[in-house]
Protein backbone atom coordinates (compact mmCIF):
# COMPACT_ATOMS: atom_id res chain seq x y z
CA UNK A 1 0.00 0.00 0.00
CA UNK A 2 1.30 3.45 -0.86
CA UNK A 3 2.37 5.79 1.93
CA UNK A 4 -0.32 8.33 1.06
CA UNK A 5 -3.03 5.68 1.50
CA UNK A 6 -1.69 4.80 4.95
CA UNK A 7 -1.69 8.50 5.88
CA UNK A 8 -5.26 8.90 4.59
CA UNK A 9 -6.41 5.91 6.61
CA UNK A 10 -4.75 7.31 9.72
CA UNK A 11 -6.34 10.73 9.11
CA UNK A 12 -9.76 9.17 8.69
CA UNK A 13 -9.43 7.11 11.87
CA UNK A 14 -8.30 10.04 14.05
CA UNK A 15 -10.97 12.30 12.54
CA UNK A 16 -13.68 9.78 13.46
CA UNK A 17 -12.29 9.70 17.00
CA UNK A 18 -12.31 13.51 17.23
CA UNK A 19 -15.84 13.67 15.82
CA UNK A 20 -17.11 11.08 18.31
CA UNK A 21 -15.41 12.86 21.20
CA UNK A 22 -16.87 16.23 20.12
CA UNK A 23 -20.46 15.22 19.48
CA UNK A 24 -20.98 12.26 21.84
CA UNK A 25 -18.35 11.96 24.58
CA UNK A 26 -17.94 15.65 25.47
CA UNK A 27 -21.68 16.47 25.85
CA UNK A 28 -22.06 13.36 28.00
CA UNK A 29 -19.03 13.84 30.27
CA UNK A 30 -18.81 17.66 30.17
CA UNK A 31 -15.14 17.68 31.22
CA UNK A 32 -13.59 20.82 29.70
CA UNK A 33 -10.11 19.27 29.76
CA UNK A 34 -11.37 16.93 27.05
CA UNK A 35 -11.35 19.93 24.69
CA UNK A 36 -7.55 19.87 24.39
CA UNK A 37 -7.59 16.13 23.66
CA UNK A 38 -10.16 16.69 20.90
CA UNK A 39 -8.00 19.52 19.54
CA UNK A 40 -4.94 17.26 19.42
CA UNK A 41 -6.94 14.55 17.60
CA UNK A 42 -8.05 17.10 14.99
CA UNK A 43 -4.43 18.27 14.70
CA UNK A 44 -3.28 14.69 14.16
CA UNK A 45 -5.91 14.16 11.47
CA UNK A 46 -5.07 17.38 9.62
CA UNK A 47 -1.35 16.58 9.79
CA UNK A 48 -1.95 13.10 8.38
CA UNK A 49 -4.13 14.53 5.61
CA UNK A 50 -1.46 17.07 4.66
CA UNK A 51 1.15 14.30 4.70
CA UNK A 52 -1.07 12.21 2.42
CA UNK A 53 -1.41 15.12 -0.02
CA UNK A 54 2.33 15.75 -0.07
CA UNK A 55 3.13 12.04 -0.48
CA UNK A 56 0.53 11.71 -3.24
CA UNK A 57 1.95 14.67 -5.16
CA UNK A 58 5.49 13.36 -4.65
CA UNK A 59 4.43 9.89 -5.85
CA UNK A 60 3.21 11.42 -9.12
CA UNK A 61 6.39 13.56 -9.30
CA UNK A 62 4.65 16.93 -9.12
CA UNK A 63 6.65 18.20 -6.13
CA UNK A 64 9.97 17.67 -4.38
CA UNK A 65 10.00 16.63 -0.72
CA UNK A 66 12.20 18.48 1.76
CA UNK A 67 13.62 17.33 5.08
CA UNK A 68 12.30 20.55 6.62
CA UNK A 69 8.63 20.34 7.66
CA UNK A 70 8.14 24.10 7.21
CA UNK A 71 9.30 23.87 3.58
CA UNK A 72 6.94 20.94 2.98
CA UNK A 73 4.04 22.94 4.46
CA UNK A 74 4.93 25.87 2.22
CA UNK A 75 4.93 23.52 -0.78
CA UNK A 76 1.54 22.20 0.36
CA UNK A 77 0.14 25.71 0.73
CA UNK A 78 1.45 27.07 -2.56
CA UNK A 79 1.33 24.10 -4.94
CA UNK A 80 -0.83 21.30 -3.54
CA UNK A 81 -3.76 23.04 -1.81
CA UNK A 82 -5.09 24.74 -4.98
CA UNK A 83 -4.97 21.43 -6.85
CA UNK A 84 -7.08 19.78 -4.14
CA UNK A 85 -9.54 22.68 -3.83
CA UNK A 86 -8.40 23.75 -0.37
CA UNK A 87 -9.14 27.46 0.08
CA UNK A 88 -6.97 30.14 1.66
CA UNK A 89 -9.53 30.47 4.49
CA UNK A 90 -9.11 26.76 5.24
CA UNK A 91 -5.34 27.15 5.22
CA UNK A 92 -5.65 30.10 7.63
CA UNK A 93 -7.72 27.95 9.99
CA UNK A 94 -5.17 25.12 9.70
CA UNK A 95 -2.38 27.56 10.60
CA UNK A 96 -4.47 28.76 13.57
CA UNK A 97 -4.92 25.13 14.68
CA UNK A 98 -1.16 24.50 14.43
CA UNK A 99 -0.49 27.70 16.36
CA UNK A 100 -2.85 26.75 19.20
CA UNK A 101 -1.27 23.29 19.48
CA UNK A 102 2.23 24.80 19.54
CA UNK A 103 1.18 27.28 22.25
CA UNK A 104 -0.36 24.41 24.22
CA UNK A 105 2.93 22.51 24.09
CA UNK A 106 4.93 25.53 25.28
CA UNK A 107 2.37 26.89 27.72
CA UNK A 108 3.41 27.41 31.34
CA UNK A 109 -0.23 27.62 32.46
CA UNK A 110 -3.55 26.23 31.26
CA UNK A 111 -6.89 26.29 33.01
CA UNK A 112 -10.62 25.79 32.54
CA UNK A 113 -13.03 28.71 32.83
CA UNK A 114 -16.76 28.26 32.23
CA UNK A 115 -17.11 26.51 28.84
CA UNK A 116 -13.58 27.32 27.71
CA UNK A 117 -10.09 25.88 27.91
CA UNK A 118 -7.61 28.75 28.31
CA UNK A 119 -3.96 28.50 27.25
CA UNK A 120 -1.65 31.19 28.66
CA UNK A 121 1.62 32.07 26.97
CA UNK A 122 4.75 33.54 28.55
CA UNK A 123 3.73 37.09 27.62
CA UNK A 124 0.29 36.69 29.30
CA UNK A 125 -1.47 36.28 25.95
CA UNK A 126 -4.48 33.94 26.16
CA UNK A 127 -5.71 31.49 23.55
CA UNK A 128 -9.19 30.18 24.21
CA UNK A 129 -10.47 26.83 22.99
CA UNK A 130 -14.25 26.44 22.87
CA UNK A 131 -16.52 23.71 21.57
CA UNK A 132 -17.57 26.01 18.72
CA UNK A 133 -13.96 26.53 17.66
CA UNK A 134 -13.38 22.77 17.75
CA UNK A 135 -16.42 22.23 15.56
CA UNK A 136 -15.05 24.74 13.03
CA UNK A 137 -11.73 22.89 12.92
CA UNK A 138 -13.58 19.59 12.63
CA UNK A 139 -15.62 20.81 9.65
CA UNK A 140 -12.45 21.98 7.88
CA UNK A 141 -10.68 18.67 8.60
CA UNK A 142 -13.66 16.65 7.30
CA UNK A 143 -13.94 18.78 4.18
CA UNK A 144 -10.23 18.52 3.48
CA UNK A 145 -10.22 14.74 3.94
CA UNK A 146 -13.26 14.42 1.65
CA UNK A 147 -11.53 16.45 -1.09
CA UNK A 148 -8.36 14.37 -0.86
CA UNK A 149 -10.33 11.12 -0.87
CA UNK A 150 -12.21 12.16 -4.01
CA UNK A 151 -8.99 13.05 -5.87
CA UNK A 152 -7.31 9.79 -4.86
CA UNK A 153 -10.41 7.73 -5.77
CA UNK A 154 -10.61 9.32 -9.24
CA UNK A 155 -7.00 8.40 -9.87
CA UNK A 156 -7.69 4.82 -8.79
Amino acid sequence: MENFLVSLESASRTLKTADHMTYITFPLIKDKRLLIKILSEIYSSVTSTINAIIQYEYFYKRIVLHSDAAMNFRTFRERCAPRFGISQEDISKIIELFSIIEKHRQSPLEFVRKDKFVIMSNNAHMDIVTVEKLKEFLIIAKDMLKKVDSVVQKRG
